[in-house]
């Protein structure tokens, strides 16, 4: 969430401890918990404002706190992005979902002081064509990438992963937004860029590393414009857009999804 800017190759990586490994665990199923009420309420007429207050409820009937909310400043609980806006779209009272929408929603929550991230693009009903293709691709990317996650592995393998998938789909991401690490904070080192990273490139994975992974496409152009609310990211020809997120615990052997449930 909140596309962590692209930064330089060599960052310090955070380490977590068991503990902290226990206390992300809640706050990820909290997260996932509330991605997926969240993405039952993805039907005609109801208005992005209102899933985000039922998000915050939810959090906060667990004992945890929406990470969004006032996160630079944000004022929603959650992302929640339609059709062409491609993240950190604003919650409005006015904005009402339609049949044939596709529908981002990225919700995170923080519980003993640790975050847990994720995302997802809903179908409103009947979509086009175009839209359940890019919804599925953009998922199929979140996995690919998924399986680098694996320890000895380096940044760059799952960044590649992410674009082999964009291209290879004809589609497009910008530039200016990255996966990132999570933990104590909700934006951490490592910075996991979508694209321009060759395999075998940039810092090593290594045991109990906790990444948000997050791929992003976008269907005509890698070009992006924010709307006048001053959050809202669009794809600037109006084409459609798709996201999402998980965040992934490094072990020694396979990565764990801490965001997906079971």
């Amino acid at each position: 969430m909140f596309g962590f800017p692209r930064r330089r190759e060599g960052t310090k990586i955070i380490i977590k401890t068991p503990r902290e490994v226990s206390l992300m665990r809640k706050s990820s199923e909290i997260s996932a918990l509330a991605l997926k009420h969240a993405g039952g309420l993805v039907k005609p007429g109801i208005t992005t404002w209102e899933i985000n207050r039922v998000i915050g409820e939810f959090i906060k009937n667990r004992g945890a706190k929406p990470s969004f909310r006032g996160l630079y400043g944000f004022p929603g609980n959650a992302c929640i992005s339609v059709n062409d806006e491609l993240i950190h779209g604003v919650p409005d009272r006015k904005r009402y979902i339609r049949q044939g929408d596709i529908v981002t929603i990225d919700v995170g929550a923080c519980k003993d002081g640790y975050h847990g991230d994720n995302s997802a693009t809903f179908m409103c009903g009947e979509v086009s064509d175009n839209a359940r293709r890019i919804v599925s691709e953009c998922e199929k990317a979140l996995y690919a990438a998924i399986e680098q996650c694996v320890s000895g592995n380096r940044i760059g393998d799952i960044s590649n992963a992410i674009w082999q998938r964009i291209s290879g789909g004809g589609y497009y991401t910008p530039e200016d937004f990255a996966g990132h690490g999570v933990g104590r904070d909700l934006h951490e080192d490592p910075n996991v860029p979508k694209e321009g990273l060759e395999a075998g490139r940039w810092p090593r994975i290594t045991p109990i590393m906790t990444l948000a992974i997050e791929p992003m496409f976008l269907e005509t152009t890698d070009k992006i414009k924010i709307l006048r609310d001053g959050w809202t990211v669009v794809e600037k020809n109006g084409g459609l857009a798709a996201h999402f997120e998980h965040t992934v615990l490094i072990t020694k052997n396979e990565p764990l999804v801490m965001t997906r449930l079971v």
